[in-house]
């Protein structure tokens, strides 16, 4: 464990019980949705290199056009 993370767990074992339980449910979900996230751009790494591919064709065709946030 990290000097940084050793110092939040004791700063954070100084709260209330409700609180810390808050602290540690929250820290638990950020922690699963990172993982969730990890997995899903794992599974879509071709997808992704095929749409980057698709869209530099597509510019390379003349078919794009600069953004402009103006018109947006």
């Amino acid at each position: 464990m990290t000097q940084l993370l050793e110092r939040a767990f004791t700063e954070a074992s100084k709260l209330p019980e409700l609180q810390q339980n808050v602290l540690a449910r929250w820290l638990i979900d950020e922690l699963l949705v990172e993982k969730k996230w990890e997995r899903l751009f794992a599974n879509s790494e071709d997808l992704l290199a095929d749409l980057a591919e698709e869209a530099l064709q597509e510019h390379r065709a003349g078919k794009t056009q600069p953004l402009d946030l103006d018109v947006l």
